[in-house]
């Protein structure tokens, strides 16, 4: 009797170590830095949860945006068992040898920035080439007779970041295509009417180093009467707006910028921010679990015969709605600041 026992103690610790023992399939989302972007991804994967009870999600933020603290992360939950992973890669060129191992060990999926050769089953996300074209209208819109464009980036080693400011860079060239290659083509060039005078990135040291750029930015170029500072990742924005403002240069440099950030939707209604690109995150989180679930199923009809599962991106300004189409998949193209503020109230449960 008492071997019966043992043996039972032991088929019970088994299944416990491993992962065994009846409990929910994991999947695990892993984002790319710690920024308030996540937090309206992580609200979209808590919907998807909720919709979606016989799996667990895990929801991982690296602690700073850099390659070896997210493969930390990574493996983390990798070695928790996951069945699969969705994450937004920080150097597709580098880590995509690294993520092709993970995706030998569990299905493997990509958002935000993706890694092409990674063995990704699928990538979610924007497509960035032309949210960056949308953005450069906005900068036309903004100062129609042309200047100096200053833009600012976390980093530009990640597709997405790349395919924003060629976009930007594209548009106001009145190129039909993708027509610039290379990080630095354009430095000092014109495009069309406008001059870019430097691309400024930041990373590894975030939002601080974002304002120290912006602030060089405007004491480089004071003399300059037209300019308009562009800013790519969702921190970029806020932070020139607190340089520009320090400076005393409110209403006579124009700002462009990317993502929903509080500060940045701020700018917006007050007028100091001519508009902004976003990339409806909310979807990020929301369908990378829908996509995962199916997976833990063996279902993969979820997964696009071309890899890759577009999420619109949308148009910002304070009035909305000029020049751009009217609603697409029934969703409005271009929307008034505080309309799109109320709609993201909602999501995130404010």
């Amino acid at each position: 009797m008492k071997s019966l026992r043992v043996v039972a103690i032991l088929a019970a610790v088994l299944a416990l170590s491993t992962g065994c023992g009846g409990g929910k399939p994991k999947v695990a989302f892993v984002t790319n830095n710690p920024e308030s972007f996540w937090s309206i991804v992580e609200a979209g994967t808590r919907k998807a949860a909720q919709e979606e009870p016989d799996i667990e999600v895990l929801f991982r933020k690296p602690a700073q945006g850099d390659a070896a603290v997210q493969k930390e992360v990574v493996d983390t939950v990798v070695n928790q068992g996951v069945k699969a992973v969705a994450v937004s890669v920080i150097d597709p060129k580098n880590q995509s040898a690294y993520f092709k191992e993970v995706a030998g060990k569990t299905a493997l999926l990509t958002v935000d920035n993706d890694a092409k050769d990674s063995g990704r089953l699928c990538y979610i996300g924007t497509d960035n080439y032309e949210a960056g074209r949308a953005a450069g209208r906005l900068i036309q819109e903004a100062m129609p007779d042309g200047g100096v464009l200053a833009v600012f980036v976390g980093d530009l080693s990640g597709v997405n970041a790349r395919e924003r400011r060629q976009g930007v860079l594209d548009e106001l060239a009145g190129a039909k295509g993708k027509e610039l290659s290379g990080v630095d083509d354009g430095k000092g060039e014109m495009f069309g009417k406008y001059k870019l005078f430097r691309t400024y990135v930041d990373q590894p040291e975030g939002p601080q180093k974002a304002k120290e750029n912006a602030v060089d930015a405007i004491t480089e170029l004071q003399k300059e009467p037209n300019v308009c500072m562009i800013g790519l990742w969702a921190y970029n924005p806020p932070a020139i707006l607190s340089a520009v403002e320090d400076k005393g240069k409110l209403g006579k440099i124009k700002m462009v910028g990317f993502d929903e950030d509080p500060k940045t939707l701020e700018g917006i209604a007050s007028g100091h921010i001519h508009g902004t690109i976003v990339q409806n995150p909310f979807q990020f989180g929301y369908q990378a679990v829908k996509v995962m679930a199916a997976l833990t199923r063996g279902d993969k009809s979820k997964i696009p015969e071309s890899k890759i599962l577009p999420i619109d991106f949308r148009i910002i300004t304070k009035e909305g709605g000029k020049d751009y189409p009217e609603t697409v998949n029934g969703v409005k193209k271009s929307i008034a600041v505080k309309e799109f503020s109320a709609e993201l109230d909602q999501l995130l449960g404010k």
